[in-house]
């Protein structure tokens, strides 16, 4: 019988953790902002008064959930190092649906209220997806084998997650290497600080320090001034959230536009919150499949509800800050951090006072350890098939970072040519082909590769399928659903999953673990 104990809401290790996540979540509402400022020309007024209010409400009561799911697991379990899941808003998605959906409607309509219009409707919807399939997600996790479920998280942490402040860094390296330096020392190195100071904080006073220093002699080399600071006060006041179901609503007139993505990233989520709640799992904490996508889903739809047009998501990076001592406590602090930057319009403030790239190397960080641990968590057979669950998203990766070159240029790859690009060296449709659905062309791929690793052709084979009928509905290798989606590629994979099925006629399966706390049969060559 399990003794029910009273767990501690903070602890020494959830201060450090408060701030390497705090300044994570920093980050990305700072991005945010600029993307709805600068990109979308969205009017300050729905900006600071409308968006983030409701953003902050989302956060408050995801971060507070998730450290209420952690009380719970620490008191029944009696253990001390229950470490509470990550969440905030999902970055994928704040890309996609600012470029994909926002975007594009303020462009035809001339109204950015059309294109916040539609995020939220987008929003609306996936919260919706994200609900219903959380019941589906426990089934995917008991048949799908771990090295398939981390590598394609891996994946997301070598691309989007570790890229893009890598490159940050040695854009601005007299900041950037100086405050990895600090987080790699402390966090990789075991180096205590004076007053053990978390290393998260001394990196943003280093950089801080370099940034505004270096105006003193001419160089600026965080592009710091005392003019953005004066302009970033302007944007002070208190704003709470109001409901907007009329604008929730309105929405719908675009349902055409927003169904084509708002399904498969919907998929996309459910995918990614299970990866992550498997990778908590191999750090020690189990926590409940179905009531993580479920909350998920929930406060997604309050959020859009009262304005909110980005999605809520469980992040990655759970090992990492309960590697820096996290436990209960930092999850909720952060909580109630977001709620004042964002109902005090203090976002602006922060950005005109903190240098980015003093910033990017704590998300470079998270990225190296969960890249890692999809190694050090999985039978090392199995490493053939993490990387090639890496595969996809080094095209969606390479295919976003070419597109993005082509249309600074203002053209595309369609203008240039496909084939002239590939007398180039760049196979572009190839890069397309395998970067669509990556994080479900990569969990696939990884679960037929770690099945055939074990000579489990039958179980390959089944997965063959679901990647051929995923395929042809979009869901994978392409970026729209529809009927009849890359047909090559449906055929291939339904001439692999017809060779399995012959294989698996000349093997006698035995029973094996294959990672992951799951159980498969391994067959042996048949007498």
């Amino acid at each position: 019988m399990t003794t029910m104990t009273k767990p501690k809401l903070w602890t020494p290790g959830d201060l450090n953790a408060f701030f390497g996540f705090g300044t994570n979540i920093l980050v990305n509402m700072l991005v945010l902002t600029g993307l709805l400022r600068f990109v979308l020309k969205m009017p300050d007024e729905i900006v600071f008064g409308r968006i983030l209010p409701a953003m902050g409400l989302m956060m408050f009561l995801s971060t507070g959930y998730y450290a209420f799911l952690a009380y719970r697991l620490a008191a029944k379990t009696g253990r001390t190092d229950v470490c509470a899941l990550p969440s905030g808003i999902s970055v994928p998605h704040m890309f996609v649906v600012t470029f994909v959906i926002m975007l594009p409607i303020t462009l035809t309509t001339g109204d950015p209220v059309k294109g916040w219009e539609a995020g939220l409707t987008w929003v609306f919807i996936q919260s919706f997806v994200l609900m219903v399939g959380g019941f589906v997600a426990p089934v995917i996790r008991r048949i799908t084998p771990r090295a398939a479920l981390l590598g394609t998280l891996a994946g997301v942490s070598v691309t989007f997650i570790s890229m893009k402040p890598a490159l940050e860094m040695f854009v601005t390296p007299v900041i950037g290497l100086a405050c990895f330096g600090v987080i790699l020392m402390a966090w990789f190195g075991g180096l205590k600080y004076p007053k053990n100071l978390p290393a998260g904080l001394v990196a943003i006073i280093v950089g801080c320090a370099i940034a505004w220093g270096s105006t003193l002699f001419g160089f600026n080399f965080g592009g710091m001034s005392g003019e953005g600071v004066a302009g970033a006060l302007s944007s002070f006041g208190f704003s709470v959230p109001i409901p907007a179901f009329d604008h929730v609503f309105s929405g719908f007139q675009f349902l055409g536009i927003i169904l084509v993505t708002a399904i498969p990233f919907g998929i996309y989520d459910l995918v990614e919150a299970m990866d992550n709640v498997e990778s908590a799992e191999v750090a020690g904490d189990a926590y409940p499949t179905t009531r993580v996508l479920t909350a998920d889903g929930v406060v997604s739809l309050i959020g859009c509800l009262m304005g909110n047009p980005f999605i809520n998501a469980v992040y990655i990076g759970h090992p990492g800050w309960k590697a820096m001592g996290g436990r209960i406590g930092y999850s909720a602090a952060v909580g109630a951090m977001v709620i004042v930057l964002s109902w005090f319009g203090i976002i602006a403030l922060m950005l005109a006072l903190v240098p980015v790239v003093a910033i990017a190397p704590i998300l470079l960080y998270i990225g190296m350890l969960i890249g890692s641990q999809a190694f050090q968590e999985t039978p090392r057979s199995h490493a053939p098939a993490i990387v090639l669950a890496l595969t996809p998203h080094l095209a969606d990766w390479a295919k976003v970072q070419i597109d993005g070159a082509l249309g600074a240029a203002g053209t595309s790859a369609a203008a240039v040519g496909i084939d002239k690009l590939g007398m180039n060296g760049v196979v572009y449709h190839g890069l397309e082909v395998l970067g669509g659905g990556a994080i479900l062309g990569g969990l696939m791929l990884g679960a037929i590769a770690v099945f055939i690793i074990e000579r489990q052709f039958m179980k390959a084979c089944f997965f063959s399928l679901a990647a051929a009928i995923m395929t042809f509905f979009g869901f994978m290798h392409s970026h729209v659903i529809g009927i009849g989606e890359s047909p090559t590629v449906v055929a291939g994979y339904l001439l692999v999953a017809l060779g399995l099925a012959l294989a698996a006629r000349r093997v006698v399966p035995s029973s094996v673990n294959v990672g992951g706390g799951h159980t498969h049969a391994v067959p042996e060559p048949a007498e």
